[in-house]
């Protein structure tokens, strides 16, 4: 092990910890493949209400299992965090559109009858029907590249020499200069 690099820290403090999601679909961010500041963002990918009421049409769910089921139906592209999807649960019961019954310490959500219409809407078009099967599959594919990448470099850091962490680095330098050139069109440097 290195000096200065303890074991699992290195990577979670440049934001590869275990709640690092990715990657995102091609071309750009979310399912609709949109940068910044162009058209949707994060709108329907970001749609945990729409979710979860669509979610609730077809079973009574925990929050958990409502995380788990999204990630499932985008193959991993999306899966909301708990600080989104308690919240909205929460504001959803305020609403009256959901309720909860609380057992061995798990809360389980059920639509109500005033919570039928929104969810049916919701339920119709699903955000996780924006993805589609190719931008799952390529999802998955960078999801893969990067996680390759990530074991590489821990390898790297806890058995190879500073040389060889200092040439990795450089890999890493020209592969997010590449990046960016392919980001900015420019066929010359990629």
């Amino acid at each position: 092990m290195h000096e200065g690099r303890g074991r699992g820290q290195e990577g979670r403090q440049r934001g590869f910890g275990f709640g690092w999601r990715g990657p995102f679909p091609p071309h750009g961010h979310g399912p609709h493949g949109h940068g910044r500041g162009r058209g949707r963002t994060r709108g329907r990918r970001g749609n945990v209400r729409a979710a979860i009421l669509a979610l609730l049409t077809e079973r009574p769910m925990h929050g958990y299992e409502m995380i788990k089921e999204i990630d499932t139906r985008t193959g991993g592209v999306w899966s909301p965090s708990p600080g989104s999807v308690y919240p909205t649960l929460q504001l959803l019961e305020d609403e009256g559109l959901i309720t909860s019954e609380e057992s061995g310490g798990r809360k389980r959500f059920t639509l109500t009858e005033a919570g039928q219409p929104e969810a049916t809407a919701a339920a119709a078009d699903a955000p996780w029907n924006e993805f589609s099967e190719e931008t799952v599959t390529s999802g998955q594919d960078t999801k893969d590249a990067i996680f390759g990448i990530m074991n590489a470099l821990r390898q790297i850091g806890f058995e190879g020499t500073s040389e060889q962490w200092q040439r990795a680095v450089a890999v890493l330098n020209e592969t997010k200069r590449k990046l960016y050139a392919i980001l900015a069109d420019d066929t010359d440097t990629v």
